[in-house]
């Protein structure tokens, strides 16, 4: 870590994937949490492949998945560069090679080539964009909160459009996104993606759906298919809620999702 980070955040150690991965991150701000470690449990690649993290944060998800699968040439850009600097120093902590770049995802593609991102170059993007709807979400006066959690009108097809950009014919985008916003993801998804898979993810057994996991493969033909869902937590007959043990095994990285079976 550089002394500017060193210097300016307050800074917590965390363990994730049952203590298999350790991160250090801001203790206010964004912070990493379950929606990261469902990406990479969401998300599958062979050892060799170039994958890209988009929007990586403090390196959570990217890191997640470089700890399942050895050998990714893995990319993590964060445009902020305080995380991203986090982000460099995580990869190192944890022995996991990772190229880290401080970059807008909705740069042009000039900007992407010049920091060794060139169209058709990349197997695996992954990204947990910022998804709240401005319309209806109290901004948090924190400004990293803010960035990494409120979208601008354009940002899901603007980071859909970078995705699509980058990755070679048949390469995978696998995304996690608020489920009521599941039609303008799908919308974005058109132009360009196919072969969809969904994963609704509920909060609460018998409740509408959180989140979505989706993965959509560029030039993709196959009709979209959406899986049963999610429940990571369970009724159990009394006030306290329970975490099903297969949702456990997940999120403490002895299991994957079914997106990463495909």
């Amino acid at each position: 870590m550089t002394e500017l980070a060193a210097s300016q955040l307050d800074v917590s150690q965390d363990a994730f994937l049952g203590g298999q991965l350790h991160l250090t991150q801001p203790r206010s701000g964004h912070r990493a949490g379950h929606d990261a470690i469902l990406l990479a449990a969401a998300t599958s690649a062979q050892p060799g492949a170039r994958v890209v993290d988009f929007g990586a944060g403090v390196g959570t998800a990217g890191l997640a998945l470089a700890r399942r699968i050895a050998g990714l040439d893995l990319v993590l850009v964060e445009i902020d560069p305080e995380l991203a600097d986090l982000a460099r120093a995580n990869a190192a902590a944890n022995a996991l090679p990772a190229r880290t770049l401080v970059l807008d995802v909705t740069a042009e593609a000039e900007v992407f080539a010049a920091s060794g991102l060139p169209p058709d170059s990349v197997d695996v993007v992954l990204t947990n964009p910022p998804f709240n709807d401005p319309a209806r979400h109290r901004a948090s006066p924190d400004q990293a909160r803010q960035t990494a959690h409120v979208a601008a009108e354009d940002t899901l097809q603007a980071w859909v459009h970078a995705a699509r950009r980058i990755l070679k014919s048949g390469g995978v985008l696998t995304l996690i996104w608020r489920a009521d916003g599941l039609t303008e993801l799908l919308a974005a998804l058109s132009r360009g993606f196919g072969s969809l898979v969904v994963l609704p993810v509920h909060g609460d057994a018998g409740k509408p759906a959180i989140r979505v996991l989706v993965r959509a493969v560029k030039g993709g033909r196959a009709p979209t298919r959406i899986l049963p869902g999610l429940m990571l937590n369970e009724e159990t007959g009394v006030p306290k809620k329970q975490m099903p043990e297969s949702v456990r095994e997940v999120l403490e990285g002895r299991a994957v999702l079914p997106l990463a079976q495909l």
